[in-house]
């Protein structure tokens, strides 16, 4: 979520981009003016957005932002700029596409703090409008020119339990814990890496704490004392996008993941074997800032006397901004449906109201939780009510404490 403007040029130093005199906050190159101005007359911001009124976007670029971005959207030489660290390229497509245009104009209309940056990035309200800002997007969006990287709007909310369809660069802490019974406590330490324009790669690490629970000797299960912890079963997983359409607000992907017998199977904390999993993902934009997840898939052991089991989850959810540029909140609802491939399987349904919210103003921070409910199931075979949460830290646009 690192807007363009600012990406790895988060020090800085005094620079001929920044405001001074004619040249203003635009960074306009004095040349322009003096076809115009009379020498020493002092611009005024708004009489530059109205020069700009109707010109398209790559003449407000020109005029605008490549005195420092460059006419060629690489950056300018920190010789040039006098920057401590590069400028961004914005027709690497690793970089570029991952942002949605609301986060690049926040950054150009309101200047670096409103995202955690410096306020050596200038601040253009005042001096172009959103809509002419909207049009210097889509001119820069002109310079990555492989349609194969998603566009960062299809990177939707991450759901508790719906895997998302985009293909991300994070890592994310997840916890979940009992409400009813003995309380017992599992987390997982998720590690996803994007590597190519659509592909990526996940390691899941899970822990869990069991109280009192059931652990196995061979065929025999027995109860176990005290409390039994432990590593369980990693997963190892690759994800790729076989489908994205910004303009039909659509993202489909194919993941398949490796389940290995890491865990304590003694001790009740993994499986006797490894299992396999694939399925598809689903992303889906809706009007009114709305979004559909979907996910769909099915769950093969490896070992014997292990049951095959077909999954299913889909997620609705909204995200509404604290004023025009602020914390992101995204509440939503999502149902997961499982039943063994068996003839006669029961089906397990569950609800999952939850929340996401952004932490940090560069919004790469989020924590999301809520309550996994078990619905449809006698009381008796109920598995307990279950508070589950994350916190997520999406690392390409900077560490955990940047961005405050």
């Amino acid at each position: 979520m690192t807007p363009w403007v600012l990406h790895r040029m988060r020090r800085f130093g005094p620079s001929r981009c920044e405001p001074a005199g004619v040249v203003v906050a635009l960074g306009i190159p004095l040349w322009m003016f003096s076809l115009t101005t009379p020498l020493g007359a002092q611009l005024q911001p708004g009489s530059v957005g109205a020069a700009l009124a109707d010109a398209p976007g790559e003449a407000v670029y020109a005029a605008a932002c490549a005195n420092c971005h460059g006419v060629d959207g690489t950056g300018l030489a920190p010789t040039l700029v006098v920057f401590e660290e590069e400028l961004p390229d914005f027709s690497d497509c690793d970089f570029a596409a991952r942002e949605p245009d609301a986060d690049w104009i926040a950054v150009a209309h309101e200047g670096g703090p409103v995202r955690g940056f410096s306020e050596m990035m200038p601040a253009f309200r005042g001096a172009l409008t959103e809509e002419q800002l909207g049009r210097v997007m889509q001119y820069i969006r002109t310079l990555c020119t492989d349609p194969a990287w998603p566009r960062g709007e299809l990177n939707l909310p991450r759901a508790l339990l719906t895997e998302k369809a985009y293909p991300e660069d994070e890592w994310v802490l997840e916890v979940g814990v009992d409400l009813e019974g003995k309380g017992d406590l599992s987390g997982a330490y998720v590690y996803e890496q994007r590597f190519g324009s659509r592909s990526q790669i996940e390691v899941v690490v899970p822990y869990t704490w069991r109280r009192g629970g059931t652990g196995h000797d061979g065929d025999e299960t027995h109860s176990a004392d005290g409390v039994e912890h432990g590593i369980g079963d990693v997963v190892l997983a690759v994800k790729h996008a076989l489908f994205h359409d910004l303009a039909k607000g659509t993202i489909v992907s194919l993941m398949g993941e490796v389940i290995l017998p890491t865990g304590d199977y003694g001790a009740g904390l993994g499986a006797p074997g490894s299992e396999l999993e694939a399925f598809m993902a689903l992303g889906q934009i809706l009007p009114g800032d709305a979004f559909l997840q979907a996910q769909a898939g099915a769950a093969v052991p490896l070992y014997d006397g292990g049951a095959s089991e077909g999954f299913g989850r889909v997620l609705l959810g909204r995200t509404w901004t604290q004023g025009r540029w602020g914390r992101a909140w995204s509440p939503m609802l999502e149902v997961q449906a499982k039943r063994g491939l068996e003839s006669g399987s029961e089906m397990r349904i569950d609800l999952v109201p939850q929340i996401q919210v952004s932490l940090n103003r560069r919004q790469h921070v989020l924590a999301n939780v809520g309550v996994l409910v078990p619905a449809g199931r006698e009381a008796a075979r109920r598995p307990p009510l279950r508070l589950v949460a994350y916190i997520l830290l999406d690392w390409f646009d900077g560490g955990f404490l940047e961005g405050w």
